[in-house]
């Protein structure tokens, strides 16, 4: 399907990409990234802006976040599940899978994909 110069290219199934699940996908001469997170799709260009690495491959986990008590006191660090990340396997670079903005660098994102789903299928457009 065509719009506008815009192609929309089927890549999957709806049930493809279960949450927190993934999907990475060779569309032309792009890989692309496609992950759930609380029911919503999101993609990106399978290059991580750090070194290029395979972004879109690396590990999927919950952000750390540091335990402090209301007297500033730290224990130890747990895992916020309100905000996933995507770690590069290259050199661990993080980024919100919900913005693809880096964890700790705001001005470090990674290169968006448009992504719908419609009845029942995935589509991304290039």
């Amino acid at each position: 399907m065509t719009t506008s110069g815009i192609t929309a290219v089927r890549v999957g199934g709806t049930d493809d990409i279960p949450e927190l699940g993934r999907l990475v996908v060779d569309v032309g001469d792009r890989t692309i990234g496609i992950f759930r997170v609380q029911g919503r799709l999101y993609a990106y260009d399978n290059v991580c802006p750090h070194q290029g690495g395979p972004v879109c491959q690396g590990r999927v986990m919950p952000k750390v976040r540091e335990n402090i008590d209301a007297e500033k006191k730290a224990h130890g660090m747990g895992y916020d599940r309100s905000e996933m990340h995507i770690v590069c396997p290259w050199h661990g670079a993080e980024f919100v899978i919900a913005t693809g903005v880096h964890a700790g660098i705001s001005t470090l994102r990674l290169t968006s994909v448009d992504v719908r789903e419609r009845d029942g299928e995935i589509y991304v457009s290039v």
